[in-house]
């Protein structure tokens, strides 16, 4: 399951340094897979679409901080709890039951993010 930045966020950017996957953006901010991991080029994700890594995106907020569900690996394989929930201020990130993972799946994100053999 990765996490979620509820609207409760008061853009205090704790989270986005602790994140060692580089899935956390300011709100208003473009992202890539690419940004922070070991992906470059045309990738094919592991919900089997093939897309540009090195591509910027449109942010998923223009208010606060969000999470990019394709790179969220709750912290698996890096620390023992997610990060960005145990530095919040507010307590404004939540697991996000809208994208449920199991510990295998997340660890076999990690790799892919990574490029881990």
């Amino acid at each position: 399951m990765a996490i979620k930045i509820t609207e409760e966020c008061i853009n205090c950017a704790a989270c986005e340094p602790e994140c060692p996957n580089h899935a956390i953006y300011e709100g208003g901010a473009q992202w890539s897979y690419a940004d922070g991991t070991k992906l470059s080029g045309s990738i094919t994700l592991m919900s089997g679409s093939t897309v540009d890594a090195d591509a910027k995106n449109a942010a998923l907020s223009d208010s606060f901080y969000y999470i990019i569900v394709e790179k969220c690996t709750e912290c698996k394989g890096f620390h023992d709890e997610p990060q960005c929930a145990s530095v919040c201020p507010v307590d404004c990130c939540p697991k996000d039951e809208n994208h449920t993972e199991t510990d295998e799946q997340l660890l076999g994100k990690k790799k892919f993010l990574h490029a881990e053999v």
